[in-house]
């Protein structure tokens, strides 16, 4: 089973951005306790803040991955680009937020891309990678 995360602009700063929000742990050790987890998942790992790379990167998956992590951050409310991407690959792709959007500035309370999206797990924290796993794992036996 091969897993494919893809994280957008600003993830970079994971563990140093607005640690109130997002917290101090950097995804270099979310993604090494996910591996350790999930030993029988191939799990591989992409960032852009660019938004034409995250497209290339999510049609790229669509054929070499059997599922799709995507934190798309800032541009969940505003790229139809990366939406139609997610809309065109015939895999499943689970949003990830670390912060629970309902609860922020008004403009993040829609996503464009989740509409294209198997699920969406919000609000958990750098945690809700791993429940995306396990939830790409459950969709993808069946």
């Amino acid at each position: 089973m091969t897993i494919e995360i893809i994280n957008g602009p600003n993830l970079n700063l994971l563990g140093r951005r607005e640690p109130a929000i997002y917290g101090t742990e950097g995804f270099e050790a979310v993604l090494r306790g996910l591996k350790e987890r999930f030993p029988q998942s191939s799990i591989r790992y992409s960032q852009s803040n660019i938004e034409g790379e995250l497209v290339d990167r999510i049609q790229e998956a669509g054929s070499s991955a059997d599922g799709i992590i995507l934190n798309p951050g800032g541009y969940t409310h505003t790229s139809v680009a990366i939406a139609d991407a997610i809309a065109a690959i015939g895999i499943p792709v689970i949003e990830v937020h670390i912060s629970n959007l309902l609860t922020r500035e008004e403009f993040r309370h829609s996503s464009l891309t989740g509409r294209y999206c198997r699920g969406t797990i919000m609000g958990l924290g750098t945690d809700g990678y791993r429940l995306a796993v396990e939830a790409l794992l459950e969709i993808l036996k069946k």
